[in-house]
């Protein structure tokens, strides 16, 4: 028997249902917030991500999907969205119109990493990046989706924890005081913080394995680094953090893992108990050179990611209800295989006018039929029979009430339309659902 892949899922039952309602809720509220969809490639050149995510980063060198294709070009399967996205942005010149771009991704990544629950090989990835704007209004904007995201979700237990790099001065200034502080434990730390060392220490504060370790500890804040033009970035971001009135917690060691961070960095926390310490659930900042550095114009710009997986997760740990929309107007019956063509054509004409039917396809029963239709939470049934055929109408059963009418073929739609509108929760007013 073949099997799927290791680090990979089906999105099937429940699980598809969670993602489908998520997916729902962040059109709507990428909307509200007026930024644009945008897709990229699924492979990009291997050079994008060495480029753009940093050679010493973990993501890099150890989770990387790369492989050559027919013509020996080196690909590499998106580990994240952020940099297809720059990418996006330089080749087809987005800076030309002077215009802020705003736009936000949902789509597959890919990274070589041992799979666990909520961590997957095949990963889906939800972000945002605002691209042509310094202003720290926008960092808060930014750090304010995932949270709105998530309180629309029912996950309100939320900690964000904002930290800053400054600018290039400031982080190199950092950059030699943390050095000069931790060369002399370098020994005490483990192997990969010893080649981060050569190549970028500051990945070092963000080590998994010596996270504990004292030294780590009472290394020095990026705060204490600050010039004035950073204090005063950062400093604004936090005033419309609490303009928003968004909590926070100002916490200097997030450092996030990529090299492409300066200034504003932060990580949104889920205080969800089956988590345990893994309760990172979001995380971005500010990325001032990552456009230039990947031969585009100086940009400035700010984004988020957030795992999709991460987020499915959250939901089935805190019980959250979510909004089935697994449900049908309508589920044709034909009483006799005599009726099944007319059935048929009646079931398409349903859908050609937005009323959403189903009809039975394995011969069961009208006993059979009238349980799949309630399974699949139809609101009427339609029975056609041989009288019905015979008088050119259908019998509509009501599901809930088990009430019957007889209603000619002629009148039937505008009939469906006036009882679904009826049984319809939205707001009458702009109501989508049953136009004519």
């Amino acid at each position: 028997m073949i099997t799927k892949p290791k680090g990979t899922y089906d999105l099937i039952n429940n699980d598809a249902r969670r993602y489908k309602y998520i997916e729902s809720v962040i059109n709507e509220l990428m909307s509200l917030y007026n930024y644009d969809y945008i897709r990229t490639p699924l492979f990009e050149s291997s050079n994008l991500f060495h480029r753009g995510m940093g050679d010493s980063t973990d993501v890099v060198t150890k989770e990387t999907y790369d492989f050559l294709d027919r013509a020996d070009r080196e690909l590499t399967l998106r580990p994240e969205g952020t940099a297809g996205v720059i990418r996006s942005y330089i080749e087809n010149k987005g800076y030309s119109n002077g215009k802020l771009n705003k736009l936000w991704y949902l789509g597959t990544m890919y990274r070589y990493e041992r799979p666990q629950k909520g961590r997957y090989r095949e990963l889906t990835q939800f972000g945002c990046e605002a691209i042509g704007s310094n202003d720290p209004m926008l960092d808060a904007e930014i750090i304010s989706i995932p949270v709105n995201l998530m309180e629309a979700l029912g996950i309100n237990k939320l900690k964000v924890k904002v930290n800053s790099l400054g600018n290039d001065l400031s982080r190199e200034n950092y950059k030699k005081a943390l050095v000069k502080y931790l060369k002399p434990h370098i020994d005490s730390l483990c192997d990969d913080c010893k080649e981060r060392f050569k190549k970028n220490p500051l990945r070092i504060l963000d080590c998994k394995v010596d996270k504990d370790n004292v030294v780590l500890k009472n290394a020095p804040r990026t705060l204490d680094y600050l010039d004035e033009e950073s204090k005063k970035h950062f400093d604004e971001v936090i005033s419309y953090l609490e303009a928003l009135n968004i909590s926070y917690e100002i916490d200097d060691r997030v450092i996030r893992g990529l090299d492409y961070y300066t200034h504003t960095v932060f990580e949104i926390e889920a205080d969800i108990k089956e988590f345990g310490a893994q309760n990172v659930i979001c995380g971005g900042g500010r990325y001032n050179n990552l456009v230039k550095s990947l031969d585009g114009p100086e940009t400035s710009a700010v984004g988020f990611s957030i795992g999709i997986e991460r987020l499915m997760m959250a939901l089935e740990y805190e019980n959250v209800d979510i909004k089935d929309d697994k449900s049908l107007d309508v589920f044709v019956i034909p009483v006799s295989s005599e009726e099944k063509q007319l059935a048929f054509e009646i079931n398409q004409a349903l859908r050609l006018v937005g009323i959403s039917s189903d009809i039975d396809y394995l011969d069961k029963k009208i006993n059979a039929n009238f349980k799949q239709a309630e399974n699949n939470g139809a609101k009427f049934a339609i029975i056609i029979g041989e009288e019905e055929k015979k008088n050119r109408e259908v019998t509509i059963r009501n599901l809930k009430d088990r009430k019957e009418e007889r209603v000619l073929f002629k009148d039937m739609i505008e009939y469906l339309y006036s009882k679904l509108d009826d049984s319809c929760s939205c707001d009458h007013e702009n109501c989508e659902c049953h136009k004519k």
